[in-house]
């Protein structure tokens, strides 16, 4: 789309009201099988192919690392595939740290598919053959916890927010799905998990599933002025359709933040700290307090994870885990997609005309950096990363940041060609349901669903056919 200009088809449908929607599964019910690829999520004959078969396309590192930083990446890569256990004394679990309250044992657990960094795995299609590993991870070395009802074999990775205190007052944080609690390697920890089916009833959980890491280095190394234009570009059509979006900010230097569903953390270090403790529970140089550390359940100093002062040899040698999880996202590549087919081309130029391009950007470009592989680099995330109002049905009462309840980072759609689950809380495998949850009151999609709506069930399936080759 040429900028400042609106294609004529834009303005056929400004009477027209939005046709189409679609129920959405309400949080309590996430288990239910009516959210998995191939249910009926319009009267359109159109259909997600689902996931395409063959390579990944994804998981190793960025063309044109010098041969140090290669070596780096492929020493950080096994840490991020780390097992972790209480105290690192498990045979095939020698991470140290786990607990007390976690979600996950290792990043590679929930960033696994379609390969190491990316998103949730999950028996959500034929071409998946991994379980969502969460449900034998409740009883692994012995340990009491009870699988929550929205964690299923099938489904994502998840992890849970209450959205309210008991107080009423507002909480947003994470719940470990998990507590230590009677595994082998935890005597004498008590730790009730929490009561899950209590605030289920009262629909007090919102759900996150893991975001992808891949070609997230070009990322970072965005300026924040290019994000600010980018965002500030094409504004007659913006205006037309009711986008208006804004990056999130650091509350403490107000430079943009862009990691996250929420955009809520400022770097991929931050990103990585946040997750090494709440996910695992692993205290850190970023976060150093353990979570949920009550008398009984703690078993290591802390931090847990820290610089190897004693150590000699490689820069991931010496440098602490979170170090090593960082410099390794920041060195993967982007996601490799596949080559259009004619149906996929016509739904490129779709995506563009009905007005998708306006947030899910094709094309930024990195500015310079210390890496030459990361340095003034075009990269296609079709991402604007800023923050846009998704309505009251993809709200999830959660503020983050400048982030408010139903506001969140457009999801770089590269890669989406093989992601077997979609929107922030998974709530389902299917493009063309998940395209159309986009529209609610109060959303910023609201024109472009309408627009959306409005094609032939080829042209729906030339938009479903370019999505599933990014």
């Amino acid at each position: 789309m040429k900028r400042g200009s609106v294609p004529a088809a834009v303005f056929v449908c400004l009477s027209i009201g939005l046709t189409g929607s679609v129920p959405l599964i309400a949080q309590h019910q996430f288990g239910d099988q009516s959210s998995r690829r191939g249910s009926p999520s319009s009267t359109s004959s159109a259909t997600d192919p689902g996931p395409r078969a063959g390579s990944a396309g994804a998981g190793g590192p960025l063309q044109g690392l010098a041969a140090s930083e290669l070596n780096v990446f492929s020493s950080a890569q096994p840490v991020f595939m780390e097992v972790d256990s209480v105290s690192g004394t498990t045979p095939g679990e020698e991470g140290a740290g786990l607990g007390p309250t976690f979600n996950g044992n290792s990043c590679a657990q929930c960033h696994a598919e379609p390969a190491v960094g990316g998103s949730s795995p999950g028996l959500a299609s034929p071409q998946s053959s991994v379980p969502n590993p969460q449900v034998a991870l409740a009883t692994l070395n012995g340990a009491s916890n009870v699988v929550p009802p929205f964690i299923t074999a099938d489904g994502p990775v998840r992890e849970a927010r209450f959205v309210r205190n008991s107080d009423g007052s507002p909480d947003g944080g994470v719940h470990g799905l998990y507590t230590i609690a009677g595994r082998n390697d935890a005597p004498g920890c008590t730790l009730a998990q929490p009561n899950f089916g209590q605030q289920l009833s009262k629909h007090n959980v919102s759900f996150r599933i893991p975001t992808p890491t891949f070609g997230l280095g070009l990322v970072e190394a965005t300026p924040d002025a290019t994000l600010q234009a980018n965002l500030a570009a094409d504004s007659g059509p913006k205006s037309f359709f009711g986008i208006h979006g804004k990056l999130n900010t650091s509350g403490n230097d107000g430079t943009v933040t862009r990691f996250g569903w929420k955009a809520q953390n400022k770097s991929l270090l931050m990103f990585s700290g946040e997750a090494y403790n709440v996910e695992q529970g692993v205290g850190n140089e970023l976060f150093p307090n353990e979570r949920s550390a009550v008398p009984g359940c703690s078993y290591n100093g802390g931090p847990e994870d820290a610089t190897h002062m004693d150590a000699s040899g490689s820069a991931s040698a010496v440098s602490s885990d979170l170090i090593n999880f960082a410099v390794f996202i920041e060195f993967l590549a982007p996601p490799t997609p596949a080559a259009f087919s004619s149906s996929a081309t016509n739904g490129a130029a779709l995506f563009s005309r009905i007005g998708c391009a306006l947030c899910h950007t094709q094309t930024l470009t990195s500015g310079k950096s210390r890496y030459a592989a990361l340095s003034n680099v075009p990269y296609h995330p079709y991402s604007d990363f800023a923050l846009h109002h998704m309505g009251s049905g993809l709200s999830d009462g959660i503020s983050q940041g400048g982030a408010g309840p139903d506001q969140f980072r457009t999801a770089p759609l590269w890669g989406a060609g093989q992601r077997l689950f979609f929107l922030h809380d998974g709530r389902t495998a299917d493009l063309q349901q998940a395209i159309r949850a986009h529209a609610s009151q109060g959303s910023e999609a609201n024109g472009v669903i309408r627009q959306f709506n409005m094609l032939s069930p080829s042209q729906v399936q030339d938009m479903l056919n370019f999505l599933r080759s990014l």
